[in-house]
């Protein structure tokens, strides 16, 4: 766990502006900045960064947060991963538990070693006209290859000793570069290869892919499981993709490392690719984290037929009512690349704008092994879509399909739903939270919230007990006299307090209130404010007390309830009115 004083020290370091700019030109307008939203697709700019908020919003698609939440959404990283990025940039070390230290400490070497092995590469290939032509033969240029850090790795047993002296090295066998048989000689894991370097989200190398040149097997090798190189985790071509996937606002998924090289080569930028394995859960979440729109894209043979069905059986738990899963199945033996050598950019991408939707391509396979054309194989249909219809993680969706089911297999949509055990569904995690329609808020308690987010500290001088229990802007302003009281957020502004707020039950309306707000720039007035808001509640709780007696002297009162009464009345200074003994 990061410390909440060290993310509010963090927002503290650093500026959003700064940190949007490295991603989005910004145009200054008056106190704020805008440009196009790097998140959705305009033509007008919607995307505002306010300085004084330390906050983004974009007034188009909803997307909204503070300088991490900016990096998270822009870079598809998770919250820890975010916040390395920044500190970094702004030379604060992330305080860690003892074991994450070690983690970090084990890793720093490996990674500086398959950075030296990538520039080996890369050296290598310049050296090689062997390896040039074969590149050249399939219509990559230099440019390409530079972007993608294509390498050669020599065919000599032992090439990398030129690079790293010390062959004995464990952690060049730990990292992956190096093999060591069975009678302890050791020897370059990729020999003869056209070498792709696999980044992270940092652009840090953590393993590689090789291509054979001639026809020896296997054709691609990956480096094994290490501790930075987690196969089923990392997509090749991220960072290098990230921006066009963010234009597009869909990513393409492919299957080998030359098909994203060559897609590229060719104008189609928005291209990942899986690394020798099936489409897994962590690939799907990163990607639809990515994009609203992922197309996978397969070979038309029995290969790519498995690999279709695994990307969609692995998609359903992660779907959205605003995300799109589709299947793309490549027409004859081609791949993408081979494809768009053959015929173009244009009519590349005509295919991906025709393929299948994940919803059609679940329901013609189950159609296509079971055709309804007979009771037992309508209740087969309906057996077998009962696992892939419990995953679906999208609420409206899964309706569809449900209905799409039932009316193959004659039957009703509640009978499926029943024989499948299908509960409601609440709204998946990548669907934007939607802000509940309600009368502009004018509650006492609303307001002081609205003060407090700018100025955290003054949470220690709410009168908390006289607060409407009920309310959620009570529980939040709770929670900040609490965090207060501990000595937190004395130098948080609203996009620290987005930050404090994150995961929590009071997020949204933290989110909803900081977009709103205008901040004030007169200190004494917004004092006055809060001050105001104190008198108005200690009078309100004043009369509702007053009431309360008032109403309880029809049956009479005690001495001393008349004493508080006429105590009451003084201090709200309404001349005493005659009571009934």
């Amino acid at each position: 766990m990061i410390p909440d004083s060290f993310v509010q020290e963090l927002l503290a370091r650093v500026d959003i502006v700064d940190v949007v700019e490295r991603y989005v030109p910004l145009r200054k307008g008056g106190a704020n900045y805008s440009a196009c939203c790097p998140f959705h697709s305009e033509k007008t700019p919607s995307f505002t960064v306010s300085p004084s908020k330390q906050f983004y919003h974009c007034f188009g698609c909803g997307a909204h947060g503070s300088a991490i939440g900016f990096v998270m959404q822009y870079s598809g990283i998770g919250f820890i991963d975010a916040i390395e990025e920044l500190a970094a940039s702004a030379g604060l070390i992330v305080p860690r538990a003892e074991k994450q230290r070690d983690v970090q400490v084990k890793k720093a070497p490996l990674t500086d070693l398959m950075s030296r092995a990538m520039h080996f590469y890369r050296e290598q290939l310049k050296n090689s006209p062997k390896a040039v032509d074969y590149l050249r033969a399939r219509g990559l240029t230099g440019e390409i290859a530079a972007r993608f850090g294509l390498g050669y790795a020599p065919e000599g047993w032992q090439g990398l000793q030129q690079v790293f002296p010390n062959y004995n090295d464990e952690a060049l066998i730990e990292c992956g570069l190096l093999i060591q048989n069975d009678q302890g000689r050791r020897y370059d894991r990729f020999r003869d290869r056209i070498m792709f370097p696999i980044l992270d989200q940092r652009s840090n190398v953590i393993g590689f892919g090789g291509r054979v040149i001639g026809n020896d097997e296997p054709k691609y090798l990956n480096s094994p499981e290490t501790p930075l190189f987690e196969k089923g985790r990392e997509l090749y071509g991220l960072p290098q993709a990230r921006r066009a996937i963010q234009a597009h606002d869909t990513v393409l998924v492919v299957e080998g490392y030359m098909d994203v090289v060559g897609l590229a080569q060719h104008g189609v930028a928005h291209v990942v690719a899986t690394l020798g394995t099936a489409a897994t859960d962590a690939n799907v979440q990163k990607l639809l984290k990515l994009a609203s729109r992922v197309v996978f894209c397969f070979d038309r043979d029995s290969a790519g037929d498995r690999a279709a069905w695994r990307a969609m059986e692995v998609s359903l738990a992660h779907l959205a009512d605003n995300k799109a899963v589709e299947i793309l199945q490549m027409p004859g033996s081609q791949d993408p690349d081979e494809f768009i050598r053959e015929h173009g950019m244009d009519a590349f991408m005509h295919q991906t704008k025709n393929a299948t939707r994940l919803s059609e391509f679940l329901v013609r396979e189950l159609v296509k092994n079971n055709p309804p054309v007979t009771a037992e194989n309508r209740a087969k249909l309906v057996h077998e879509a009962k696992p892939l219809l419990q995953k679906i993680a999208a609420p409206i969706l899964r309706i569809q399909i449900v209905k799409e089911i039932a009316a193959r297999a004659q039957v009703s949509q509640a009978e499926v739903e029943a024989q499948c055990g299908l509960k409601p569904l609440m709204r998946n995690r990548y669907a934007p939270a939607q802000m509940k329609q309600r009368p502009a808020p004018s509650s006492i308690e609303h307001k002081l919230l609205a003060i407090v987010l700018q100025k955290p500290t003054w949470a220690a001088r709410l009168p908390l007990g006289l607060l409407h229990a009920e309310l959620p802007e009570t529980a939040a302003l709770q929670t900040i006299a609490q965090a207060v009281s501990h000595g937190e957020l004395a130098a948080c502004g609203l996009g620290g307090m987005v930050e404090f707020f994150r995961g929590s039950s009071h997020e949204a309306l933290i989110a909803e209130m900081t977009t709103v707000s205008e901040e004030a720039t007169d200190i004494t007035a917004l004092e006055t404010m809060f001050n105001d808001a104190i008198v108005h509640l200690q009078q309100s709780q004043l009369t509702a007390e007053i009431e309360r007696l008032k109403e309880q002297a029809r049956q009479g009162l005690s001495l001393e309830e008349r004493k508080r009464l006429t105590e009451l009345l003084a201090k709200k200074r309404v001349p005493p009115q005659g009571m009934v003994s």
